[in-house]
């Protein structure tokens, strides 16, 4: 009994300490277990959540913070955990003491590591707000010691690596290259060889090949009420709201994966959008998407004027399909269809690279991305039904229009007819 009572403030010491640390590893869960979903809305919700979500704009802070508390926490328990241990040992013996030092370690393992993150993980949202202010405050106490750990950090690689130097510059062609040699060792699945080759083409494609013209979507007038959408998604899957002119778009909501939406203002809750010029890099748009958690791009035209938008879901549909193109996705029909005649009905907002890339030829120089484009230059005007153009190696011939300004072209082989 008196040994007992002689520790027990060494372990009220450890429970505290066992649990901070659990507070401190549910923490690093919760956080970074957050969904891109989660993370949006917590930068319009309550305090705390706006708490948790400026944590995360700096997750090496944040991280580094936590790992540090953590860490010291850890160690004073041990410390702790060697007293009480060196205590038993001189009053009840070493086997007493190498069986509280291998409980110590168990409890240590299971209450302040498996456990919280378990908990975190399941209750993601609810513990990163719970806790953002508390953990707010721990890393702002460490800041003023963060350059410190930052040259230690830099001064260990340099130690353990001391010849470290940056990959040389990775070039596009050299990506295709090394595709192909992997598809040929078999080393490469047929769906991750199509994802990177879906990647690597965006580096060749321009914001103008992969938009939906604005004719081909609906921009929304604040204020947006559900009501305005008449119980239907729009065709590209999200809210696109214009601002107080009705001229550009400024904002979008993600419907498909909307959980919950207020029935009016939802200009609100809309995630403000990214604007590229019209020969912006698609892949760059990507980039910017990814880093920023934006899901939906603006194109502008040398007068700044908006005249299509880039979506998250267009990407992605580029890189994980052959043969999805815009008139896929906007249209609903099949890019090219042959007809009997050995002809091939397309849109006239098919891309000149993917007119190339399908009959595998070597195209004429153009500054136009489209089709619609080659036919606008070479006839001078708006195409219109009837109008035939010689291109190439094609001939093109108008045989629809719509006042939306969707073409519909018959696609001949010159060859053909000589």
């Amino acid at each position: 009994m008196d040994v007992i009572v002689a520790i027990a403030p060494w372990l009220v010491a450890m429970l505290l300490l066992v649990a901070f640390s659990g507070v401190f590893s549910a923490s690093e869960a919760a956080f970074f277990y957050l969904k891109l979903e989660d993370r949006k809305r917590f930068r319009k919700g309550t305090t705390a959540q706006r708490a948790a979500a400026a944590l995360l704009s700096d997750p090496d802070r944040l991280l580094s913070a936590i790992l540090f508390w953590n860490l010291m926490v850890n160690v004073a328990y041990f410390a702790v955990a060697a007293i009480v241990g060196l205590r038993l040992q001189n009053t009840v013996g070493a086997t007493y003491a190498t069986v509280f030092s291998t409980l110590s370690l168990l409890v240590i393992i299971f209450f302040s590591e498996m456990l919280p993150k378990s908990l975190a993980v399941l209750r993601a949202p609810v513990l990163a707000a719970f806790l953002a202010v508390p953990i707010a405050f721990a890393v702002r106490v460490i800041d003023p010691i963060r350059p410190i750990m930052r040259g230690v950090g830099t001064l260990s690689q340099r130690l353990i690596w001391p010849r470290f130097e940056a990959e040389p510059y990775m070039q596009v062609s050299d990506l295709e290259r090394a595709i192909q040699m992997s598809m040929q060792s078999s080393t490469v699945l047929e769906q991750e060889e199509m994802a990177l080759r879906g990647i690597v083409s965006l580096s060749d494609s321009l914001a103008q090949e992969m938009m939906r013209p604005r004719m081909r979507f609906r921009m929304f007038h604040p204020p947006v009420s559900l009501k305005d959408l008449d119980s239907e998604i729009t065709p590209s899957g999200y809210l696109l709201i214009s601002d107080e002119q009705g001229d550009d778009v400024v904002s979008a909501i993600n419907l498909v994966d909307a959980t919950e939406l207020p029935s009016v203002n939802l200009e609100g809750f809309a995630q403000e959008v990214l604007v590229f010029p019209w020969c912006a890099k698609a892949s760059e748009v990507f980039q910017q998407m990814m880093s920023t958690e934006n899901e939906v791009a603006a194109v502008v035209n040398e007068l700044g004027e908006t005249i299509g938008v880039i979506t998250l879901r267009d990407m992605m549909e580029t890189i994980f399909s052959y043969d999805h193109g815009r008139s896929e996705r906007i249209l609903q029909r099949k890019t090219f269809e042959e007809l009997e005649d050995g002809s091939y009905l397309v849109s006239g907002m098919t891309s000149v690279r993917r007119l190339a890339k399908y009959f595998d030829l070597v195209l004429p120089e153009t500054r136009h991305a489209t089709i619609n484009g080659i036919l606008q230059e070479e006839l001078e005007r708006i195409p219109e039904v009837e109008n035939v153009v010689a291109w190439g190696p094609f001939l093109f011939e108008v045989i629809e229009q719509h006042s939306e300004g969707h073409i519909l072209v018959r696609l001949t082989m010159r060859q053909e007819e000589e």
